[in-house]
């Protein structure tokens, strides 16, 4: 890992994520709905028009590479799945399957907070809204020992 004034930027903001995501049960439902969440929301943006999605995606992945360039090609790809998905899915269901899965991913979290005693991050800092799938992320970074 690096030892830049950047790179201690994306520990700290993990660090302080993870002060709020330290229950097993809440981490894995995290992993699974955070991504979840992302990709409906890509989908509900996708609904209005697919270029807004591609920007909003564009604009993300500008502060990722602010933060660590390695977690931003990270969200790119793992960005790029989800926008070549919804280019598959048909137009007519792209919104309403993206606002149900949105609903389901937010119920999911906040049964997680309730698990964990400790209400979700963003509540005191709205950067931890871009910073939860690279939390997700980092579990498999970690995992290959791949350095963010």
């Amino acid at each position: 890992m690096q030892n830049t004034g950047q790179a201690q930027d994306i520990h700290t903001l993990l660090s302080q994520y993870s002060d709020s995501h330290r229950n097993h049960t809440n981490e894995l439902i995290h992993i699974v709905c955070v991504p979840l969440i992302v990709f409906s929301l890509l989908g509900m943006i996708w609904a209005v028009h697919p270029l807004a999605a591609v920007a909003v995606v564009a604009a993300s992945l500008y502060y990722y590479f602010q933060l660590s360039k390695p977690f931003a090609i990270g969200m790119l790809a793992m960005a790029a799945v989800m926008l070549a998905l919804l280019a598959l899915l048909p137009p007519a269901a792209v919104l309403a399957l993206s606002i149900a899965i949105f609903v389901l991913a937010w119920v999911g979290q906040f049964v997680g907070h309730q698990i964990e005693g400790k209400k979700p991050s963003f509540l005191d800092d709205l950067r931890f809204l871009l910073i939860g799938p690279l939390f997700v992320l980092s579990f498999l970074y970690r995992r290959f020992k791949v350095a963010y």
